[in-house]
């Protein structure tokens, strides 16, 4: 699919502003949206929309269909009547700038709980109905997942490896018995998600009314503790007590000395091709339910994949395995027809490998990325660079992975940031629009910033630093007004100047 040249902003929804701890999709997400028009923006980028896990990383997902409870609107519930407007009157004081997700969980569990109680005691037929036809439609991901976190939440929310050997195992006895004893807390696994999914495709819809296409995200991997892996072990590398032997991770680049240890298992690609990669085929399906555009993370993982050793400590006692190519996309091609797909294909390739993931991507028309903030170290033949764009790309001044412009300017070192002020013929005292700029006027038919970088934000708004885990990763959050007017106008007149306006 050929992009046409526009342009867009990256915000996680959780970095939206909201009174209840986490941004979510209520009126300031709509008000986002309306930013995007003003500013003559053609795109939303986001990141995975899944519920989380480990160290609440969107790419530590719980489920490779389900959506993230937390993003649910308090006050849409109050709408639909499944919450009382006193009900959110008892909201805690969280932090403007930041998620605190110690306490925004189990408050936002509490209102929901108290929302499916509304529901099951009051609900119309008519919702009724709408509820048992979502449950319907989605039983092929939401049966299983439903019962995996109500068992989760049983277990305190251990991983499934440290349940009982007849439920980690899926004995059938057992989990009939888990169905029947959980009833409850399975429906309202089920509720929390028609609620998130009626909020979501409602955003989407008002998003692609006024023009603007959503970019969403698929982490290649899933992580292990996930009703994915629980549900379909035989999809995945693990041995007899159900423990992976290898695990994901990328070898030592620009991002990490030591690589990137993210310890996903890994796929049995030979039995996937078996199904017709049917379980792919099925995500790739959901992921274009709920957005218009994907973004795959590690793309040249299908390629080749970094196999470590389980255990380690570290991603550099790795190796580099073929993935399942060409035959892969062809058979999702058959199956979706022609889609939206970006390839992130970024970190360091042998030529071999870079060749291989060159002619993957030209054969199913997959633009790949350039971030700008990597193109200044190595001189005037940086890929990186625009001048050595060619325009099936989209280019990005950062993305949530590296740190703000403007702290990664000031940094880089003395003779980079020379070259940068060089290379853009200014003095560097505005920089994050300087690199706005440069992308927008590049050949790049896509451009894309982080809003952190709309703001000249510093080090303080980083949404992520590979390799660590835990707070402040994932934690930054949007202050209210701050996408003003003022900055939609600027934003605005770059984008009708470099012809990306809709």
């Amino acid at each position: 699919m050929r992009f046409p040249r526009r342009s867009g902003i990256l915000l996680h929804p959780t970095s939206l502003p909201s009174r209840f701890g986490i941004g979510d999709l209520g009126d300031e997400a709509y008000r986002l949206i309306d930013f995007l028009v003003a500013a003559r923006q053609s795109y939303w980028q986001v990141l995975p929309l899944s519920p989380t896990g480990y160290g609440n990383s969107p790419y530590q997902g719980l489920s490779a269909f389900a959506g993230n409870p937390l993003l649910i609107s308090p006050e849409k519930l109050v709408e639909a009547g499944y919450l009382l407007q006193e009900d959110l009157e008892a909201a805690p004081d969280f932090p403007a700038e930041r998620v605190d997700f110690e306490t925004v969980s189990p408050y936002k569990k509490g209102l929901l709980e108290r929302a499916f109680a509304r529901f099951q005691e009051g609900a119309s037929q008519t919702e009724r109905a709408a509820f048992a036809r979502f449950c319907q439609e989605q039983a092929f991901w939401l049966e299983d997942f439903a019962l995996f976190m109500a068992l989760k939440e049983a277990h305190g929310l251990r991983p499934w490896w440290e349940w009982e050997e007849a439920l980690a195992k899926r004995d059938p006895r057992a989990l009939t018995q888990a169905r029947e004893g959980l009833e409850d807390e399975i429906k309202s696994q089920e509720f929390r998600q028609w609620q998130f999914f009626e909020q979501w495709l409602a955003l989407k819809r008002y998003a692609n009314e006024q023009s603007v296409r959503i970019i969403g995200d698929i982490p290649i991997f899933v992580a292990q503790d996930s009703a994915d892996v629980w549900a379909k072990p035989h999809l995945f590398h693990l041995d007899e007590e159900l423990r992976p032997a290898f695990v994901s991770g990328v070898p030592p680049d620009y991002y990490s000395p030591t690589g990137q240890l993210w310890g996903h298992p890994l796929y049995r690609w030979g039995v996937m091709a078996q199904e017709g990669y049917s379980w792919w085929i099925a995500r790739f399906r959901m992921a274009f339910t709920q957005v218009d555009v994907v973004r795959i993370d590690h793309f040249r993982g299908f390629y080749n994949y970094w196999k470590v050793p389980a255990g380690e400590k570290t991603a550099v006692k790795g190796r580099w395995v073929r993935g399942p190519g060409a035959g892969f996309f062809r058979a999702v091609t058959a199956a979706l027809g022609e889609v939206a797909i970006i390839a992130e294909d970024l970190g360091d390739f042998d030529e071999e490998s870079r060749a291989g993931v060159d002619a993957l991507m030209a054969e199913f028309g997959y633009p790949g990325m350039k971030v700008l903030q990597f193109a200044f170290g190595s001189g005037p033949a940086n890929p990186f660079l625009p001048h050595n764009f060619t325009r099936d790309c989209v280019v990005y001044t950062g993305t949530h992975d590296s740190d703000t412009t403007r702290s990664w300017y000031l940094t880089i070192s003395e003779p980079e940031r020379e070259f940068v002020r060089r290379y853009l013929g200014t003095d560097g005292s505005d920089i994050a629009w300087d690199l706005i700029r440069l992308a927008w006027a590049s050949v790049a038919r896509t451009a894309i910033v982080p809003a952190q970088d709309l703001l000249s934000l510093g080090h303080e708004a980083r949404m992520n630093t590979p390799g660590t885990s835990g707070p402040p990763n994932w934690c930054w959050r949007l202050l209210p007004g701050a996408l003003n007017d003022k900055v939609a106008a600027r934003l605005a007149e770059l984008t009708e100047i470099y012809g990306r306006a809709p």
